[in-house]
């Protein structure tokens, strides 16, 4: 569906359901099936794992990609697409020649092979909350040039959000001036509203629900959960758009 900002509805799938419901339960309740609608699967989540028919390894990249394609099979099937894969985490900062350093690029390469395994073209990139990473803007800059470089040899894009209990970049504005430094045409900003509002900057706010009683409510009726997800999207939207005509803002 179409909002007021021409941005597609999109639901994280790790936010719909309860961890029985499979994925193919999470990708059905499209809240309008003529209309393109999106999802960001995470490779590591017990959804995807459990659709290679088994658990496998965080690292074993080969099973993965195999249930990725999968994946991505069954969310064409329900006139779906993947938008973005998350959440790729503490990848930036870590000293030059170390293990974690390696490591980290070697879990890059490994998630940009699940990207084409899904058939998607962006990567959220969550601000690291390790320790032990530097405080230095620009080394963290590099890292993330470094990635968006890998990134653009497929013709993918990065999505860097800041995490409000990160390390060294908790706010939106440290985010935005680590992907100036970084300065790559395929890097951009992930705007999470839980994540700024928990920060404090008033003038977001928080669209995350975190309900208990979703079973009592929902039980295996996940149309409903997406349908209520979708009004109160909608509305938010709409009270935005209005708050900007009062406004005069663009």
């Amino acid at each position: 569906m179409a909002t007021p900002f021409n941005v597609p509805l999109s639901m994280a799938s790790c936010s719909i359901g309860l961890p029985k419901h499979t994925f193919h339960q999470r990708s059905k309740p499209s809240p309008n099936k003529a209309s393109r609608a999106s999802s960001s699967p995470s490779p590591t989540s017990s959804p995807t794992r459990a659709h290679a028919s088994q658990d496998v390894r965080e690292d074993d990249y080969d099973a993965l990609c195999d249930a990725g394609r999968q994946l991505g099979q069954l969310v064409r099937a329900h006139n779906l697409e993947i938008i973005v894969l998350q959440p790729f985490s503490n990848f930036e900062g870590w000293p030059a020649g170390s293990q974690e350093r390696e490591d980290a690029f070697t879990r890059a390469r490994g998630w940009i092979r699940i990207m084409e395994a899904v058939g998607t073209d962006m990567l959220q990139v969550g601000s690291s909350d390790s320790e032990g990473i530097t405080a230095d803007g620009a080394r963290l800059a590099a890292d993330l040039g470094e990635l968006a470089d890998l990134l653009l040899e497929k013709n993918f894009r990065l999505a860097y959000e800041n995490w409000c209990w990160a390390t060294r970049a908790p706010r939106w504005k440290d985010v935005w001036t680590i992907v100036k430094q970084a300065d790559r045409p395929n890097i951009g900003l992930c705007l999470d509203t839980f994540q700024s509002a928990a920060t404090g900057f008033r003038g977001w706010f928080s669209v995350e629900v975190f309900d208990g009683k979703f079973e009592s409510k929902y039980g295996n009726d996940l149309n409903k959960f997406a349908k209520k997800a979708r009004e109160t999207h909608e509305k938010l939207l709409r009270d935005v758009d209005e708050k900007r005509a009062l406004t005069g803002l663009e």
